[in-house]
């Protein structure tokens, strides 16, 4: 993989050039822009510069971005729960608190880790994420199928590419949310005014998600979720755009007093094995930790 060269003309005065690259370039952490200045892998006007220097309309910047050093995951004794398990995937329950996969801010410890160690002898090539076909945030709990080939992998991405997967999620919002069933699309990208955020902007990808109300109970509203698309962040942006947000998302909500983390289950998983194309479904309860939520808000 080769160097990737991007330049920038500056249309704002007075942003440090740390701040402006990284507001430029959401991928990359100021951490990390800082470091590709100190190497002199980032310039103004084609001279070195610190990362404090104060930009002006017009400054040329230029950063040559090195490309990253391979990483292969390595195997971690993780318990996992295993709901289905044959020759080509698995479906495992995945607990809140779990990442993934590696990723800057935490290499080790992730679902990928864990699954490299239940399966020595995964073939999946080329991949610094085997067997990974979607995703769940890393503090949501639920339902994911994991490829253990490369047949698998690309028969199970293709079905959530037709949008053949079914997925639905429990999920508690603040507020009585009404109607009673609804549909959002809007489109969801990266927000420009926090890097690390998403949001609902003109210019993102076509984002759908469904819901149906199962309970109201107090100033809370659980609800059953389906997504058509799978975006970044999308149950949690989507509601908190219609004013709805998540019990305990603190990124697009606010800080919850019956819970630490957010209320989002995925319950409901249905696909076709893809030896056989039989379809299957799998369920799974909700973990301790939202039902305690669940029973603190009826008491309320």
């Amino acid at each position: 993989m080769m160097s990737k060269k991007l330049e920038f003309i500056v249309t704002r005065s007075g942003v440090r050039l740390d701040k402006y690259v990284a507001g430029e370039c959401p991928e990359l952490s100021r951490s990390y822009v800082q470091k590709l200045i100190s190497g002199g892998c980032i310039t103004v006007n084609d001279r070195a510069a610190k990362g404090s220097l104060q930009l002006s309309i017009g400054d040329k910047i230029t950063a040559v971005i090195p490309p990253p050093a391979p990483y292969l995951p390595l195997p971690e004794e993780i318990p996992l729960s295993i709901v289905y398990e044959d020759g080509d995937l698995l479906v495992v329950d995945k607990p809140a608190g779990l990442a993934v996969h590696p990723a800057p801010g935490h290499p080790s410890h992730t679902l990928v880790n864990a699954i490299l160690a239940h399966c020595p002898d995964l073939d999946i090539s080329g991949s610094t994420r085997p067997g990974i076909v979607h995703r769940l945030d890393k503090n949501t709990s639920g339902l994911m199928m994991v490829a253990k080939n490369d047949a698998a992998q690309r028969n199970l991405s293709n079905q959530l590419k037709a949008r053949a997967v079914l997925k639905r999620y429990l999920v508690l919002v603040q507020g009585h949310l009404s109607p009673e069933r609804g549909i959002i699309e809007a489109a969801i990208g990266r927000d420009t005014s926090h890097r690390k955020r998403m949001a609902v902007v003109s210019e993102g990808r076509e984002a759908r998600t469904q819901y149906r109300v199962l309970r109201y109970m107090d100033n809370y509203t659980l609800l059953e979720v389906t997504t058509e698309t799978g975006r970044t962040h999308q149950i949690r942006v989507h509601l908190s755009a219609i004013g709805f947000p998540v019990v305990g998302d603190d990124v697009y909500g606010t800080r919850s007093p019956i819970l630490n983390r957010q209320f989002v289950h995925a319950c409901y998983l249905g696909f076709r094995l893809p030896s056989s194309g039989e379809q299957v479904e799998f369920s799974s309860k909700l973990p301790a930790d939202l039902e305690e939520a669940l029973e603190r808000v009826s008491l309320l």
